[in-house]
């Protein structure tokens, strides 16, 4: 297969299994919440239970519980620290640093990439300064959230199901290669010169639209994940961004990778098609998570908590 359509097939294929997860409310309690969120603070039925007046199923002895069941209760027990969450963002720092020294020399993974690339791809390129842009965003985000996740970090004995580990992983080295890698055909014909790090003269009106919003909704995540870091444990966020959305710093998230996707555009197009598709993974992936946040915090402060508030997305979700 083409690697651009692999990478997109993958961001999409990823966020229909997460989708498709947590429909069913036998998987979405067992494999979907992580850290605090994964201990409700209300009684946990099964869905026999719920449909049943009396409760003999919550109390039933192992002999009668179904081996389906036990299969998925023996699977939602694989699971690793919370704290694995900052493997995320050294993998992405590491591998946006590997791939930068990859498109400089052409080295041979580049190259492995780059033959397996269809013509039309190639003639559809993004141009050498998009190219240098997003990759640069891409290691400062990776950077700013490694600081956070080392800086805010508390210790914590929370954990998370394994296929969560899996897919940041999978994730955060797929975007790193999706942030240039429409702009192949251009590295293999450009000739690095110092004029190319000359960005003062190279700004057009796509890129001083994308970069103010990459930088506002970075500063916004920041202030989100430094306030929830001072906040005592599993206590009611007030700040303001909190007061009209559950989870402001996923919905900053969100339009990072859409600043990315939009700088990244090639000629004629409005948005890059690749890091669209990426942008769908994170969207799903996040308000899968912020539908379990706002769950959690109506079970533990009540109705009023959440009542007016959008999850994610102002007037969409």
């Amino acid at each position: 297969m083409d690697a651009v359509d692999a990478l997109r097939a993958f961001f999409l294929f990823a966020a229909c299994m997460i989708f498709s997860v947590s429909l069913p409310a036998s998987l979405r309690s067992r494999f979907i919440p992580y850290g605090a969120r994964a201990t409700s603070t209300a009684p946990v039925e099964s869905e026999t239970s719920a449909s049943t007046p009396t409760p003999k199923s919550t109390s039933a002895s192992p002999s009668r519980t179904s081996a389906v069941t036990r299969a998925l209760d023996y699977v939602a027990t694989f699971r690793v620290p919370h704290s694995y969450f900052t493997q995320f963002y050294v993998i992405s720092v590491l591998s946006s640093i590997f791939w930068a020294l990859q498109l400089l020399s052409h080295g041979r993974v580049f190259q492995a990439f780059a033959t397996r690339i269809r013509a039309e791809h190639m003639q559809e390129a993004i141009s050498i300064n998009q190219v240098m842009l997003c990759c640069g965003l891409m290691l400062i985000h990776g950077v700013r959230r490694l600081n956070e996740c080392l800086s805010f970090s508390k210790p914590s004995s929370s954990k998370m199901w394994f296929v969560h580990w899996f897919a940041g992983i999978g994730f955060y080295l797929a975007v790193t290669v999706a942030v240039w890698i429409e702009g192949t055909g251009t590295i293999l014909t450009h000739e690095l010169s110092l004029d190319d790090f000359n960005l003062t003269t190279r700004f057009s009106g796509r890129t001083l639209l994308s970069i103010p919003i990459f930088i506002l909704a970075s500063g916004i995540q920041h202030d989100c994940h430094h306030y929830l870091f001072s906040l005592k444990k599993y206590t009611l966020p007030t700040h303001p961004m909190f007061s009209r959305i559950v989870c402001p710093h996923y919905t900053a998230e969100c339009i990072i990778y859409l600043s990315l996707a939009l700088l990244a555009a090639p000629e004629g197009e409005t948005v890059n098609k690749t890091l669209l598709s990426a942008l769908v993974f994170v969207a799903v992936n996040l308000g899968v998570s912020a539908s379990t946040t706002r769950k959690w915090y109506k079970e533990k402060f009540g109705e009023a908590a959440v009542l007016g508030k959008w999850n994610m997305i102002p007037l969409v979700y």
